[in-house]
């Protein structure tokens, strides 16, 4: 056998590091993460910002400053109430972002079921989630799937197709016969976690989940040059551990 190895030079160009505001707002309360991107070749994934003065207001005449809690995260109690307007304003070093959402209702989950449907030639387990679309408005929501607490699976939907009655989406887990640490196994827990957002989240997020096809970055969702987004939102979770002998099959 013979082997070698060949140097590869990677011709990046360096781009000017950039602040990132990921921030929510929701029944329970307020949290902001600020922070900056780094180097290409600096091995740390960010740069946290302690020094930001960020600020939450409602177009309902509410307002509070948000305070810096620790590794560039800033907390508060502020809670959103629904059908509310919140704008967030993040200034730091001379620099101002800004970016709006809306606060949702809370969304309601009717069941989720663990699935295996063949696919062409392969069956596939799928996670079959099926949401009661909140009525008579327009409506979005952002799932996610943990899997022992760790992020599993997510997605985006609207209710264009099914609006004021059951929406469903499927999560492909793995094939049959497939091996490696992404294959669930007997009582590994799963926490699904259903928000309802607005549309401008909704953007941002689909945007994200396109990212691998289209080869492009998200969409501005702040103004002032920053990454990240900013989402007012209402949450349920549910908790269910996994089991093979739970898996149902659809012939469909």
């Amino acid at each position: 056998m013979i082997s070698c190895k060949k140097e590869i030079v990677i011709d990046y160009h360096e781009a000017d590091s950039r602040y990132v505001v990921e921030g929510n707002i929701s029944a329970t309360g307020s949290e902001i993460r600020v922070s900056k991107t780094n180097a290409m070749d600096n091995n740390s994934t960010g740069s946290d910002v302690d020094n930001a003065t960020v600020v939450i207001t409602g177009d309902d005449g509410t307002r509070a400053t948000i305070p810096f809690v620790r590794n560039g995260y800033y907390r508060s109690k502020f809670k959103a109430v629904a059908g509310t307007e919140y704008l967030l304003e993040v200034d730091v070093d001379g620099h101002h972002f800004s970016s709006t959402s809306t606060m949702q209702r809370t969304p309601k989950m009717n069941e989720f079921r663990l699935v295996r449907k063949k696919m062409l030639t392969e069956r596939y387990l799928f996670g079959d989630l099926r949401l009661q679309d909140i009525p008579n408005e327009t409506n979005w929501y952002f799932m996610h799937i943990y899997r022992n607490g760790i992020g599993y699976r997510w997605a985006v939907m609207k209710d264009d197709k099914n609006p004021n009655k059951e929406l469903q989406q499927l999560f492909t887990f793995f094939r049959d016969g497939e091996k490696g640490s992404d294959v669930l196994q007997d009582g590994d827990v799963l926490k699904i976690v259903i928000r309802a957002i607005d549309q401008r989240a909704y953007d941002y997020l689909y945007s994200m989940q396109q990212m691998s096809s289209t080869g492009t970055n998200p969409i501005d969702n702040f103004t002032g040059g920053c990454l990240g987004y900013f989402s007012a939102y209402n949450e349920i979770e549910y908790h269910q551990s996994f089991y093979y002998s739970d898996v149902v099959e659809d012939e469909e």
